[in-house]
Formats: C-alpha cells, sequence, structure tokens
C-alpha cells in the first residue's frame, strides 16, 4: 500500500472559534482567529480588532503585508500615506485595503461606541510585520478630531 499519498494530503478544513482578546503592540485589542498559530496558516490571518470609543492606534505599518479589513460596527477613521497626510472614514458594511508598507493610524471616530472589524493580512502571524513609526505619533494634530455621537 501506498502511504506516501496521505503524507502529502492537504491539511483537513478547521473550525475555530476566536481566541482570547490580547493588546497588540500597535495598542489596539484584537481576537484571533486563523493564523499560523491557530490552525497553520502558511499565508493569511484573520482576526477582529475592537477600538473603544475615542481610542487610536500608535502609527505603524506592516512591512511586507497587505490587510484587508470589512467593518462591522461603528464609524473608524484612518489616517494614512507616508506622514499619515490622507484620511478616510469607515462605516459599518465598508471594507478597506491597506497595501503592505504604508503607515497608518486607525482610530474610532465615536465617543459612544465601540468600532469591531474583521481584519486579513497576507502575513500568518499577527505581529510578526508589524513596525511601529513613533515619529508619526504626533501627526496629525489630534486635537482637531471631532468625535461623533450617537
Amino acid at each position: 500500500m501506498n502511504t506516501s499519498a496521505h503524507t502529502n494530503a492537504p491539511a483537513p478544513c478547521q473550525l475555530v472559534q476566536a481566541g482570547p482578546q490580547f493588546k497588540g503592540k500597535q495598542g489596539l485589542t484584537y481576537a484571533v482567529g486563523i493564523s499560523a498559530e491557530s490552525v497553520g496558516s502558511k499565508f493569511v490571518h484573520l482576526q477582529l480588532a475592537t477600538i473603544p470609543p475615542g481610542a487610536r492606534a500608535k502609527a505603524h505599518l506592516h512591512a511586507e503585508h497587505e490587510t484587508a479589513i470589512y467593518q462591522l460596527s461603528g464609524i473608524s477613521g484612518c489616517w494614512y500615506g507616508e506622514r499619515l497626510e490622507h484620511h478616510a472614514r469607515v462605516r459599518a458594511g465598508d471594507f478597506f485595503y491597506i497595501p503592505a508598507g504604508t503607515p497608518h493610524v486607525p482610530y474610532n471616530a465615536s465617543a459612544d461606541e465601540a468600532c469591531v472589524a474583521v481584519i486579513a493580512r497576507t502575513a500568518p502571524n499577527e505581529q510578526e510585520s508589524v513596525t511601529m513609526r513613533p515619529d508619526l505619533d504626533a501627526l496629525p494634530d489630534w486635537s482637531s478630531i471631532t468625535l461623533t455621537r450617537r
């Protein structure tokens, strides 16, 4: 009997629940679903991210990995670009794409509602390609941001 076919078989499909929440070095709260650690993923990472009302991440980028976001609830903002010169407002039901190597700072634009998003990244490990950019943390002028209320 030829057993080599079994050793080269693809890994089985797996059903997982989100792991325990943790705070990433970017300053946001995550709950990992699909990752190298949870299912042996080699090329993709899928997680939930929560941004509390009025909170923001620290300036960072993902060196060699693309990020795709689907906003489940709330309204977030994101400053992005080499000097955080661009801005996007992301609402529930919106998709948002961040190319690899793009500095960005997501924040919750609401004073009273958490933002929750599904984040997919082309890196199997959550914190693997995070590069902090403390030189950008003072940009933009955060005093100019007006939070919305329900």
